[in-house]
């Protein structure tokens, strides 16, 4: 598998993410790729699957993330979010001849409601730094990845934390439910959980935690918003495979999603998502990485 990896560079993308979402205030203009919605698209799909009905209804809900800068953000005057992650789900959902730039198709998820929201029908699909892991397709569908970055540790500017191993019996904030929580405390600091990743970021410049943690590529974004206040230390201390979640009771939606990917990889779009979103700083844009197999 070829890994895509956020490092310094990034930060400038992410930065200028966030500017760009201050600036577009109460645009109409997403800033995003023009996606035009598949025409007759419920024909391509067998009777009985949840594509075709979702097709038909020519409606769908999609899960994401509003305060990553670079991923999935949506400022408080913004129409539509904006990020990596949207322009992947925005291949998805024209796919099924679904307009993509509409405000309402995708709904706010944290960390902690990604599963549940999945579970109970609130969202068709779930695209919000979500991590493909045992556990949760345990719960839920899961496939990709479409992205993959490694976890790492934001301190205030004045620390002297150089990396993980520096917090070990320390409290370090992490999103609740997540992924990046259980590998603070499997690196031996006392995992702190808060309702997003920005409280945590809150929590650090107040000095009620000496850090917190999660994927580099999230961190960096925080690091510019509080330019001056903030910085991102030490190597990544984990793999996170990002994918699309999906209802266990649709199964027939993995193959569908893994070929709306494979299609992106191939024609281009991906890499332009990618150098929108993520690559503006001068970045390389990588490789795509290698898909999951769907269970047959």
């Amino acid at each position: 598998m070829r890994s895509i990896r956020f490092k310094a560079a990034a930060a400038a993308v992410l930065l200028t993410g966030s500017l760009a979402a201050c600036g577009d205030a109460g645009s109409d203009d997403s800033g995003g790729r023009e996606v035009e919605a598949e025409e007759n698209a419920a024909d391509q799909f067998e009777e009985g699957t949840r594509m075709r009905e979702l097709a038909e209804a020519g409606k769908i809900t999609v899960g994401v993330k509003f305060d990553q800068p670079g991923l999935g953000f949506k400022g408080a005057n913004d129409d539509l979010p904006s990020g990596f992650d949207i322009e992947i789900a925005k291949l998805l959902v024209a796919d099924l001849g679904i307009d993509p730039n509409q405000a309402d198709i995708y709904v706010e998820t944290i960390s902690d409601n990604r599963e549940p929201f999945l579970e109970n029908d609130r969202v068709d699909l779930v695209l919000a730094s979500y991590s493909i892991t045992d556990e949760r397709r345990e719960l839920v569908g899961q496939t990709g990845p479409y992205m993959v970055t490694g976890q790492q540790v934001l301190v205030p500017t004045d620390s002297d934390v150089e990396s993980i191993e520096d917090l070990k019996g320390q409290e370090v904030c992490s999103a609740e439910g997540s992924t990046s929580l259980k590998n603070v405390t499997a690196a031996g600091a006392v995992g702190v959980p808060a309702d997003t990743y920005s409280v945590c970021a809150e929590q650090v410049v107040d000095g009620s935690v000496p850090a917190m943690s999660t994927d580099g590529s999230i961190l960096l974004g925080l690091a510019a918003q509080y330019e001056g206040e903030l910085k991102v230390v030490g190597d990544e201390f984990s793999e996170e495979r990002i994918g699309v979640g999906y209802s266990k009771d649709h199964p027939e939606m993995c193959q569908w999603i893994n070929d709306v990917l494979t299609e992106s990889f191939e024609d281009g779009s991906w890499a332009e998502a990618f150098e929108l979103t993520l690559g503006p700083s001068g970045a390389e844009t990588p490789e795509p990485p290698a898909l999951d197999e769907c269970a047959a």
